[in-house]
């Protein structure tokens, strides 16, 4: 094919790989590929996707030609969309130059992008757009064509080890200019600082063979990122936009702009506030997104971490650091560590609270831990101790102050919403704990907070600086101010240019988070103590379920009470699994914010005494009140987290139960209208008897059901006083309908068989035994007594 005809295929090709912006197309659907399943498609994709395979072969043939593609700016995320609507230009340079408005009169604004940012960008933008598509077999994220393309792109274009490699085309040193912006009807506003990056430029301004080899290096490994990070970090929920975009936090950027560029005056306020109007975006991450974030910060952890040692000369360094060993001086705090908070936050804030979590806790704790990534090796020792936490990680865990604090109290909020008797989230809370008890890192976390909350020196023109941060950048070569050396204000710049200079901290080791903890670790014991009951109760059912138990009959189970739990049936494994999490999570707990053990050993008794002498939950907190008991907050969240419940019993007319799966349902209807029929005929009879105070009165109220002094009962908490009807005493066959029953006759008779009794005799024998089986209970009975059988 000549370059023409590849250039006009080349739109068609991407999207028949990876589908359609509007999800219609699936195209490849490289989400659900899978070696396992399709072993064939899966190595001709990979093959033919590699960095150095056929499809990229064919983006660098089109780049050197200097070709664009147009993409719809109302396929990019919500905030940039919003920005670019309102003629507001994102901060991030990927986006500079190349807005365009539609020739010939079409409809909407594009983006003119060159072959290889045309193709990352659809390459990014499917694991949002083709979230929906049809899966017919369990997918494992993680074993996906997609997720190993992520990897190997990654390693790739931010490569640990050596240099990026030159692309495989005749001209490998060839440039790639910014494309020649076409005249827009509306001028664009820069939204943050709006000068482009100078890499782009000092690449746009050269011809191709005398482009720099060192600029041309990394322009790839810069542009790769920032698409990650724009398509897959930048959505925000519309309350955190709102907040992003607060006039207390543009106010200041404003004051900022107008001090060096006059050109602008008042015009980026008032198009950020009709952004933020024009601004809808329902962003809902799926589980298989977050892990494909934490495939990107392990990398960029990793890519970072491989930073050579500076020289000791400044003049040096200034002569022989290269462009990529400058990217990995900056990637995280320029590119990544503002988008990556607001998505942490968001999903802190709006994932459900179930055990899908962990996938968003793991990304959390793996940007926290930058160690876990670094060259070095811990040294071998026969204990494993854990592993201290070293001092040079200090200056980021300042300059990230609020992803240690803020959002820990976050997961406080949800631990203590959750079920802890759960494994799974159980789990969870011993991850965070053993993570943040991690020798000399709850430290450090106190030292970040102690610079931020030291007294502001006044510091001529600091209030400029303040907004210099990486997050409002361009390219990581764009103009930078000098080095900040006072570490107090660099914990301070990061927090206000995240939260806003209005922002009410709340101190991770202060008196309210602590209360929240000592919460939490109430929760735990309770939790604890809630395992070990129903570990007790599955033992004691098991015991008593042999054989012979399925055929007796108890009483019990026609009073309708429930005694069950859903968490029964998570096993014994399961149950030690919780205790031993929960249990280690408490200890780290303690070593993280010194509690008192006296504390924690009152706090285990209270929990121990909630239980009753046979070992049985108490009912739930309520409170007394003209209706009866009230549910208190604290009796609802017991219930919610089955810590206490009701016992859930009948409280009408037995008679009028519903059929039981082990009942014959026939059987019930007839034995009802027997016994209705008896009732109605022979009550007043009944009455009599059951008046008399001899023996025989006795061995009648033994038999026959009286309503008024039926054993008491819990009521429910709603209704204080229940008035009981009166049914007065009667006969029920109903016992007659059980399987249970029937199949106990039916055994007895075929035994009796065995000694040559016929079924006349054998019921007379039955008559026998019971009557004198109910003449020793009539004497041992007290008072009204009622039979349930």
């Amino acid at each position: 094919f000549s370059l023409k005809e590849l250039h006009g295929i080349f739109p068609w090709l991407v999207e028949s790989i990876f589908g359609s912006l509007d999800g219609i197309i699936v195209g490849w659907n490289l989400r659900c590929l899978q070696g396992r399943t399709n072993p064939t498609e899966y190595s001709v994709a990979l093959d033919f996707l590699d960095p150095s395979g056929p499809m990229m072969k064919l983006v660098y043939k089109l780049q050197a030609e200097e070709y664009r593609y147009d993409f719809p700016v109302s396929y990019l995320p919500g905030p940039v969309k919003a920005s670019i609507q309102e003629q507001v230009l994102p901060e991030c340079s990927l986006y500079h130059n190349k807005v365009q408005f539609p020739s010939s009169g079409g409809l909407g604004l594009n983006l003119a992008l060159n072959p290889f940012e045309y193709y990352m960008f659809y390459f990014a933008i499917s694991l949002i757009t083709q979230k929906n598509s049809p899966v017919t077999h369990h997918v494992s994220p993680s074993n996906s064509a997609y997720f190993i393309l992520v990897d190997t792109y990654l390693k790739c274009f931010l490569p640990t080890e050596g240099s990026v490699l030159p692309p495989p085309s005749s001209n490998p040193g060839g440039a790639i200019p910014s494309p020649t912006p076409r005249s827009p009807a509306v001028p664009f506003t820069s939204y943050g600082m709006h000068h482009t990056s100078l890499l782009k430029r000092h690449i746009a301004h050269q011809p191709s063979v005398n482009a720099d080899p060192a600029s041309q290096e990394i322009w790839r490994s810069e542009t790769l990122l920032q698409i990650f990070v724009e398509m897959w970090l930048h959505h925000y929920s519309l309350e955190m936009y709102q907040k992003m975009q607060s006039p207390h936090v543009k106010l200041e950027v404003l004051h900022y702009r107008l001090s060096i560029s006059s050109k602008h005056h008042g015009s980026p306020a008032q198009s950020s506030y009709q952004a933020l109007h024009a601004y809808q975006e329902s962003f809902k991450p799926t589980e298989e997104h977050v892990l494909v974030v934490r495939l990107l910060v392990k990398h960029l952890h990793a890519f970072s971490n491989s930073l050579k040692p500076e020289p000791l000369s400044p003049s040096a360094h200034s002569h022989t650091a290269s462009p990529l060993e400058e990217f990995k001086r900056v990637v995280i705090p320029r590119f990544v560590q503002e988008k990556l908070y607001i998505f942490l936050q968001h999903c802190f804030g709006h994932w459900p609270l179930d055990a899908s979590f962990r996938a968003v806790l793991e990304m959390w704790l793996s940007y926290l831990q930058p160690w876990r990534y670094a060259p070095e090796k811990p040294p071998q020792s026969a204990e494993p101790l854990p592993r201290s936490v070293s001092e040079k990680w200090a200056a980021f865990i300042q300059e990230n102050l609020l992803m240690y604090t803020k959002l820990f109290v976050g997961f406080l909020n949800r631990a203590l919403r959750t079920d802890l008797v759960s494994p799974k989230n159980a789990l969870m809370v011993f991850r965070v704990a053993k993570v943040f008890a991690q020798p000399n890192l709850a430290e450090m976390i106190l030292k970040g907070e102690q610079l931020f909350l030291e007294p502001e020196l006044v510091i001529p023109h600091r209030h400029h600086r303040l907004f210099m941060t990486p997050t409002l950048g361009g390219s990581f070569l764009s103009s930078w101010p000098p080095t900040i050396t006072d570490a107090s204000f660099k914990v301070k710049s990061h927090v206000y240019s995240l939260e806003g200079q209005d922002v009410q901290y709340k101190q991770m080791f202060g008196t309210e988070v602590r209360n929240l903890v000592l919460k939490l670790a109430q929760l735990i014991c309770q939790a604890q103590q809630t395992a070990k009951s129903i570990s007790d109760h599955s033992a004691e059912t098991m015991s008593s379920q042999s054989f012979f138990s399925w055929f007796r009959f108890t009483p019990s189970e026609m009073n309708g009470s429930y005694t069950g739990n859903d968490l029964d049936e998570i096993g014994q494994d399961s149950i030690k699994k919780t205790d031993e999490y929960l249990e280690k999570a408490l200890e780290y707990l303690c070593q993280i914010f010194k509690l008192n053990e006296a504390q924690l050993t009152q706090m285990m008794m209270n929990c121990g005494t909630a239980h009753d002498e046979n070992g049985k939950k108490q009912l739930p907190d309520c409170i007394e009140s003209e209706d009866g008991l009230v549910l208190t907050p604290l009796g609802r969240y017991q219930i919610i987290n089955g810590l206490r419940r009701f016992e859930v019993q009948y409280q009408g007319d037995t008679e009028l139960q519903p059929i039981r799966s082990y009942e014959n349902a026939t059987l019930v209807r007839l034995l009802f209208r027997l016994s209705s029929v008896l009732n109605e005929r022979f009550a007043d009879q009944m009455d009599v008897l059951c008046s008399r105070q001899d023996f025989v009165g006795r061995f009648c109220r033994y038999h026959l059901i009286n309503p008024h002094l039926m054993q008491k009962i819990r009521y429910s908490p709603v209704v204080k006083d229940r008035t009981s009807q009166n049914w007065g005493p009667r006969i029920s066959l109903r016992f007659l309908a059980s399987y249970r029953t029937l199949i106990s006759l039916l055994m007895i008779y075929f035994i009796a068989s065995w000694f040559y009794v016929g079924p006349v005799g054998c019921t007379f024998i039955i008559l026998i035994g019971y009557f004198l089986y109910a003449v020793i209970m009539t004497f041992f009975s007290d008072g009204w007594k009622p039979h349930e059988h």
